[in-house]
């Protein structure tokens, strides 16, 4: 099946990445059934034909402004190259340290790890014991018909400040926002203005959960905001 498909085309960064990385195969209930390449993970045609989950995690980190820091993710990416997207959103892989799932510490380890990663963010800016797993979501996004995404998400959240040096291979661009600039950012969107285009999951969080979770950021409350026992099926 992979010789049939473009891998040619694609930067040596990001097919090492999707050959050597085991995702974690999961139910819908989030039980681990198995794992398999990020490669074979993203393909629509097995996403459609197996329904294979996989297990994620997409991480909204805050300045101790109460800004939101985003990324606009690199144009050599498999799936969505140059959309906006909240901080880091990546996968725990199947590895010891990334299975564990008491209090999401499998999900939390890997946030650590594609931080730094992703963003040059060192761990000691973001220890594991300073993110809050907020909730969990189930979603699917086709995103350019060969490739897409079938996720069960977990979100976490973290007040830091840190500092950030990107990866060409992984990210195009950062800024951080206030509620009221990410407004604007959705508004540009929606209207197609300046070719601004949001990840399909991030929407999702930002539609459903987002700004009421940012107040309880702001007024230091996040525990009381989370509900890791729900599995949102969102689409």
């Amino acid at each position: 099946m992979a010789d049939a498909l473009p891998d040619a085309a694609m930067d040596a960064v990001q097919k090492r990445l999707m050959f050597d990385d085991e995702c974690i195969l999961v139910d819908e209930n989030d039980q681990v059934v198995g794992h398999e390449s990020k490669y074979n993970c993203h393909l629509m045609e097995n996403i459609e034909s197996k329904n294979w989950l996989h297990r994620a995690f997409s991480v909204f980190l805050f300045n101790s402004k109460y800004e939101l820091l985003l990324q606009q993710r690199s144009a050599t990416k498999v799936t969505f190259p140059l959309v906006w997207t909240n901080t880091c959103c990546s996968h725990p892989l199947y590895r010891e340290s990334e299975l564990i799932e008491d209090d999401a510490l499998g999900a939390r380890n890997a946030a650590q790890r594609k931080l730094l990663d992703e963003l040059g963010i060192p761990a000691e800016d973001v220890p594991v014991d300073q993110f809050t797993p907020l909730g969990r979501m189930l979603y699917k996004a086709p995103s350019d018909g060969i490739w897409g995404e079938h996720e069960l998400d977990y979100l976490l959240f973290i007040v830091r400040d840190v500092k950030v040096n990107p990866n060409p291979d992984e990210v195009a661009d950062v800024k951080y926002v206030n509620k009221e600039q990410l407004k604007e950012l959705l508004r540009k969107a929606d209207a197609g203005e300046e070719g601004l285009k949001l990840s399909p999951w991030f929407r999702l969080v930002v539609d459903n959960f987002l700004f009421k979770w940012w107040d309880h950021v702001e007024n230091g409350t996040l525990k009381e905001a989370a509900d890791m026992k729900t599995i949102h099926k969102l689409t």
